[in-house]
């Protein structure tokens, strides 16, 4: 399935824009996304329900999965889903998104959970990530394993190679930042200090 812009739905339903646009105020037909541009998208499946079209072949889905690693980093999350977004709307891809907050060597989040139950009943059939590391930070490769079983592709937007370095610094920092979080007092605080001073030699890099 795909997305259509107002004109081109207009067109395939036989309908001005202005009636399109007088359907979204009333609330008789409103578009299945508006980019912040302003810009109406209907889908598919509207086209399809609008013009009668019964007993489709279910499609499977494209995905786009989105993680911050705390609630402290709520507003990249909301970024980093409309950059997924826009990306996939740009593509035509018929979507829903998936947003997990929890670190990256966190195996039992929610949304993760989520996503492979979906993958592995075969609902899935692309998912997309800004990065692989917002996908997982470690283990990617099993997942990726575990699409290709199931018929899955993973997109990674920006596939953008860090160098070893960088990669080092912010793995060891993922795993300190886990057992801080299970510490208490004087040993958090020193665990709190190795973080920063990580995070502060990854920068002089």
């Amino acid at each position: 399935m795909k997305y259509y812009s107002i004109g081109q739905f207009a067109k395939l339903i036989g309908k001005t824009e202005q009636t399109l646009r007088n359907w979204d105020k009333s609330g008789v037909l409103k578009p299945a996304y508006v980019a912040p541009s302003g810009f109406r998208y209907y889908s598919q499946e509207q086209l399809n329900h609008f013009l009668g079209i019964k007993n489709i072949e279910r499609e499977r889905k494209i995905v786009g999965y989105c993680r911050v690693s705390s609630n402290k980093q709520k507003d990249d999350l909301e970024r980093q889903v409309q950059y997924v977004k826009e990306y996939m709307i740009a593509r035509g891809y018929q979507f829903e998104i998936i947003t997990d907050i929890g670190s990256g060597i966190n195996y039992n989040k929610k949304g993760l959970n989520q996503l492979i139950d979906m993958i592995t009943n075969s609902e899935v059939e692309k998912v997309v990530v800004l990065y692989k590391d917002r996908l997982i930070r470690f283990g990617y490769e099993l997942i990726d394993n575990l699409c290709k079983k199931y018929g899955t592709t993973i997109e990674v937007i920006d596939s953008t190679e860090k160098t070893e370095e960088q990669e080092l610094v912010e793995d060891l920092v993922q795993i300190v930042t886990v057992f801080r979080c299970k510490l208490q007092g004087k040993r958090a605080n020193k665990v709190k200090k190795m973080i920063q001073e990580l995070v502060k030699d990854d920068q002089d890099l």
